[in-house]
């Protein structure tokens, strides 16, 4: 999928990043386009909506 910053510094995904990385999954399965991950980049580090198994 792709990456984004938090201003804040805190990579922790919002409830948004989740919602909104959901329907792109839902929205592009039956068109074949896999969505492989969400990075969210903040100061204090990043954090994979894989990794965290919110995907």
């Amino acid at each position: 999928m792709g990456d984004h910053n938090h201003p804040s510094g805190d990579p922790t995904p919002s409830r948004a990043d989740i919602d909104m990385t959901r329907t792109i999954v839902e929205t592009a399965r039956p068109m074949g386009i896999a969505v492989h991950d969400h990075i969210v980049i903040g100061r204090n580090g990043h954090a994979s909506l894989k990794g965290l198994q919110l995907i």
